[in-house]
């Protein structure tokens, strides 16, 4: 066997275990198509390394014969710890998983301040993974890969933060940053496409291969799964939905440029409208209250929000046409950009054909929720470090 064929072995046959749960190595044959011989040689590699453990069937069944009894594979827990945080302007969620993804803690830090500096940024997360470690009993060197979700725009291979509004300075190596200040691997990515991975691995589009996250928040994130991958783009910036433009020269949106979809739908953009048109100063919950009541200028901002996002969701279906469309953020405890109206005028917008458009559903994400999206990606990242032999923090 050569060394690639042993690597794509050792990948697959983990990859199986762990989306099996618990698998017999007969049944691991079957479903990757690797000879027993195979997976009896590369299994016991694994199981030698503490990656993977065994463990009794649960029938409690025993073979014939010598009466051993008979054992599956599953993933070994306590290979590896990894965490996870979300980066929001006012706080920091974390969790804290396992190898095989079983959350064991979580910690939530409320911020002093929306906009740090990358090592000032890098030196607070290195004090809450010291503070979720500590929570049970571990130390953060024991921690095998940390994954962050950041707002903004960002390379997720190469660690690259073109802009986010949690940092005070563009073009940054954050990735690099973080790893040599925390001391672990750290795995960067937007907070949105860290939505979409944790839909796909425990959420909503776990039966689904094409579907969309669309995140409302302090702005408007997007992540998209086409052929059960994530799609990032060449350059790391490949969803940006909330900035793409709805308006040639309209409003200032926070990433310098004009008309993009954020600056009329996200929080900051409903409350900018309303001061600049003498409303009284409201906060975003005041302004939907005063809608709902129906006082005009706060139903007139709600309605261009909606208008805006119909039309931005209509644009995705018809570029994408995706089996699924998950909203979901801070903005979603609210209705204003799902209500009934929205989502028809969305589907007046898109393509017309003798089948039904895709389905719009809503799905109320906690940040601890987005924190285990990171922690997932990460995990991603530290599985395939100990296929390829290039980690030694087996437990």
């Amino acid at each position: 066997m050569s060394g690639q064929q042993r690597l794509e072995g050792r990948r697959a046959l983990l990859a199986e275990i762990r989306r099996a749960g618990r698998i017999p190595r007969i049944d691991l044959a079957e479903r990757t198509g690797i000879s027993r011989a195979t997976v009896t040689t590369i299994t016991a590699d694994l199981l030698r390394e503490g990656l993977i453990e065994e463990v009794a069937r649960e029938s409690g069944s025993r073979a014939t014969g010598r009466g051993r009894p008979k054992v599956d594979l599953k993933i070994r827990g306590a290979a590896r710890l990894i965490a996870g945080a979300k980066v929001s302007r006012q706080s920091v969620s974390m969790v804290l998983l396992d190898f095989e993804g079983t959350q064991l803690a979580d910690l939530e830090v409320t911020l002093d301040r929306a906009v740090h500096a990358p090592e000032d940024f890098a030196d607070m997360l290195g004090g809450c993974l010291d503070r979720l470690a500590a929570s049970i009993g571990r130390q953060r060197s024991e921690i095998s890969g940390f994954g962050v979700g950041i707002a903004g725009v960002v390379d997720a291979p190469r660690g690259f933060v073109y802009w986010s509004p949690s940092l005070d300075r563009r073009n940054i190596r954050l990735g690099p940053i973080m790893r040599d200040r925390i001391g672990m691997p750290v795995h960067v990515d937007n907070d949105a496409n860290l939505v979409a991975v944790a839909e796909k691995s425990f959420g909503l589009g776990q039966d689904h291969s094409d579907f969309i996250v669309v995140t409302i928040e302090a702005g408007v994130g997007m992540g998209i799964v086409i052929g059960n991958e994530l799609y990032r783009g060449t350059r790391g910036c490949g969803a940006e939905f909330g900035h793409t433009k709805v308006h040639l020269d309209g409003a200032l949106c926070r990433c310098g440029q004009r008309g993009c979809l954020e600056a009329y739908v996200a929080d900051y953009a409903l409350l900018r409208e309303a001061t600049y048109a003498g409303g009284a100063d409201y906060d975003l919950e005041g302004l939907l209250a005063a809608a709902r009541a129906g006082e005009p200028l706060a139903l007139s901002i709600l309605q261009r929000a909606g208008r805006m996002f119909a039309m931005g969701l209509a644009n995705l279906v018809n570029i994408f046409d995706p089996e699924l469309i998950i909203l979901a953020g801070e903005q979603m405890r609210f209705d204003h950009l799902y209500a009934e109206e929205v989502i028809a005028a969305m589907r007046e917008q898109i393509v017309q054909v003798d089948r039904d458009p895709p389905e719009v559903v809503v799905h109320e994400w906690g940040d601890l929720m987005w924190a285990r999206g990171a922690a997932g990606y990460a995990l991603e990242q530290v599985s395939e470090a100990a296929v390829a032999g290039e980690d030694a923090d087996a437990a």
